[in-house]
């Protein structure tokens, strides 16, 4: 992820990343392994006084999910049951 050009690379391969969901990338890249709740990722990539649906953060995170996965390879975005989402923390090292 190189946040002065805007670009997200995966596998060498660029990935067309909307802006939010360039955010939530970022903000997740930020704490690689840290379980992060739906309500953080809302304050932070969204805002505080953000009213949309209650499921924006899932259905954002799934298509973050389809687009960096590689053929072969889990996206390195995790589900945390009960918490929220987290980067698995050997992803950020790459």
């Amino acid at each position: 992820l190189d946040p002065a050009s805007h670009v997200v690379t995966n596998e060498g391969i660029a990935v067309p990343l909307t802006p939010k969901e360039f955010a939530l990338l970022q903000h997740l890249m930020m704490r690689p392994g840290d379980a992060l709740s739906r309500s953080e990722l809302l304050e932070r990539v969204w805002d505080v006084n953000y009213e949309g649906g209650s499921n924006v953060v899932d259905v954002h995170v799934a298509s973050l999910r389809r687009k960096l996965e590689v053929v072969g390879t889990a996206a390195p975005v995790e589900t945390v049951r009960g918490v929220g989402y987290r980067l698995r923390a050997e992803e950020a090292v790459r």
